[in-house]
């Protein structure tokens, strides 16, 4: 990641040559981040293909619902990217009603929505995959989105942001839309339906160990770091010795994951495939949308990144310890949920990709994301 704020060129830089400088910059473990995040998901499925036993240890480590070991991978893949916010600028992004609305239409009107549709389109003969799919639509994103947003340049204190109010909607309103999109609306519709019994509390916690934590530590860095040695040592020197941690972070989440459903993703192939279909289309259906939407609204790059990558991405934890909770380890559920960082995790390093493309295209003055 580049040691810039914002890694947007300056107006008087070609776009495509800003990137080509900012490329020059990264690390072999940025660079070649798509490859690394690759390897991670082979080397997970094959320990669980051939070592049972190393998830059976993983999934044994809890407390609670909670895996120790992912929530210790999600905690330090999360804090860099919130320790660079400047959450003293905050307000201004606050005030931004044009991202804020159009954050809050998409993650919680439109993403649900057309994941509902896309899992009764393409999973009508399969209900249990179907309701995992839905849970997962519903579970919007507050950890890896952090990761893929800075990696495409966005606004990180806006994401940062729109992450906190994710949050606190979803704590707010992930069982009562569970309950619509589950039993209400294929009631309506005539379609089977199906009960999702889960808490305030279940989702809650979720929240505060895998967002809460990081949050204040970020915080803490922050404030203590700037007032013990300044602004700019903090941001020249402390931020870019963290900020490779949350890239280990992230390696390592992704080897725990696939590890625990190595077996069932490797014995069921062709399930996979059924449930990648709509996770596809869902992905790329999101992102194009909001970006588009983003641009009609006036959004500069930055912002208007966050606000896909946002909008596009899903809090897969909280689905799976959903999915789990109610309908047990080995079911269909659990498997959709398993699935997602399967397929979420590559597609949204593509459209990282993606987004910087969009950059050179419909931001050629490269205008450091006015706001």
């Amino acid at each position: 990641m580049s040691d810039t704020r914002t890694g947007t060129p300056p107006a008087n830089v070609p776009p495509a040559s800003a990137d080509a400088e900012v490329l020059g910059r990264l690390s072999v473990l940025d660079r070649f981040l798509p490859v690394w995040i690759g390897v991670a998901m082979a080397v997970g499925l094959l320990l669980g293909r051939l070592l049972p036993g190393v998830a059976d240890a993983l999934d044994a480590a809890k407390i609670d619902t909670v895996s120790v070991p992912i929530a210790i991978g999600l905690l330090i893949m999360m804090y860099p990217p919130l320790a660079k916010v400047r959450y003293g600028e905050l307000g201004a992004i606050a005030s931004d009603r044009r991202l804020l609305g159009a954050s809050l239409v998409l993650n919680w009107l439109i993403g649900p929505a057309l994941m509902f549709t896309l899992a009764w389109l393409l999973l009508p003969d399969l209900p249990e995959f179907r309701t995992g799919l839905i849970i997962v639509g519903l579970a919007r994103c507050i950890a890896m989105v952090l990761i893929w947003n800075d990696l495409a340049c966005g606004d990180r204190d806006a994401a940062a942001f729109l992450v906190a109010i994710n949050s606190v909607f979803q704590i707010v309103a992930y069982s009562v839309l569970g309950w619509f999109y589950l039993s209400v609306l294929p009631g309506w519709l005539g379609l089977e339906q199906q009960a999702l019994d889960v808490g305030l509390w279940e989702i809650a916690k979720a929240v505060l160990v895998f967002l809460g934590i990081p949050l204040l530590a970020g915080v803490a860095s922050r404030v203590l770091g700037e007032r013990a040695r300044g602004r700019e040592w903090y941001e020249q020197t402390f931020l870019p010795r963290i900020s490779p941690w949350a890239l280990y972070g992230l390696l390592a989440t992704v080897v725990m994951l696939f590890a625990l459903q190595g077996e069932a993703i490797t014995s069921r192939p062709f399930d996979v495939v059924r449930i990648a279909l709509p996770l596809l289309a869902y992905f790329a259906i999101m992102f194009g949308l909001s970006f588009a939407l983003g641009l009609r609204l006036g959004l500069g790059y930055e912002r208007n990144a966050t606000l896909s990558f946002t909008a596009a991405g899903n809090n897969f934890e909280l689905a799976i310890a959903v999915a789990i909770g109610v309908f047990g380890a080995t079911s269909g559920q659990a498997l959709a949920g398993v699935v997602g960082p399967l397929i979420e995790v590559p597609v949204l390093v593509g459209l990282v990709y993606v987004a910087l493309w969009a950059r050179r295209r419909f931001y050629p003055a490269a205008d450091g994301g006015t706001r």
